[in-house]
């Protein structure tokens, strides 16, 4: 019974990976054209399971297609509620920024100027910049530090740290006051200002060494 179910599994994969390299070697505009309100349909869905087998999918080809429209699309994806889904735009969007660091600094741009303020994406997104090694990075964890949310301002910091670029102690510098608290392990808080106090020590080690 188990090996004939284990047979059934491996020939939906097979159809699934089939299924997906017919639709990736389409013309990028027309699979985007099918691909967008496929996704906007499974974003506004109800359903978590059925929502997130969708976006998975989805935002596996979208890692296809390039441009901006594609890039916002897994913006969204990775600010669902679906761990899931989040991984897996979250590593189309790495894989963006190493192969074209420009297209996914602008769609970061417009994240931070579209998106509301307690959007889960502004809280992921830093942490997905952290891990990129382009000179821009810097600046933009600096825009995070302006936004109303401390979550989203907590990952900014850390990410900066995790750069370990020195000009972002100077970057932070307006928060090391700054009373907003957030929650680390367990129940415990800290301060907005705290963590910039010690992100601020660590990379003025970083200049000094």
């Amino acid at each position: 019974m188990i090996a004939e179910r284990l047979k059934k599994l491996f020939e939906a994969e097979r159809a699934v990976r089939a299924l997906h390299g017919e639709l990736v070697r389409e013309d990028p505009a027309t699979l985007l054209a099918a691909v967008a309100p496929a996704a906007r349909e499974a974003l506004a869905m109800k359903d978590d399971a059925e929502a997130t087998v969708r976006l998975v999918r989805i935002a596996e080809l979208l890692a296809e297609v390039p441009g901006d429209e594609a890039a916002d699309l897994l913006v969204d994806i990775l600010g669902t509620e679906h761990g899931e889904a989040r991984l897996s735009a979250g590593e189309a969007l790495e894989e963006r920024g190493y192969s074209r660091f420009k297209e996914l600094a602008l769609a970061v741009e417009r994240a931070l100027a579209r998106l509301p303020k307690d959007s889960v994406a502004l809280e992921e997104l830093p942490y997905l910049l952290a891990e990129i090694p382009e000179p821009g990075v810097t600046k933009l964890l600096g825009r995070f530090l302006e936004l109303d949310s401390a979550e989203a301002v907590s990952a900014a910091i850390e990410g900066l740290v995790e750069v370990g670029d020195a000009a972002g102690a100077k970057l932070l510098e307006p928060l090391v006051k700054d009373p907003r608290t957030v929650s680390v392990a367990g129940d415990a808080t800290i301060t907005v200002g705290e963590l910039a106090r010690e992100a601020t020590d660590l990379l003025k080690r970083v200049r000094a060494e």
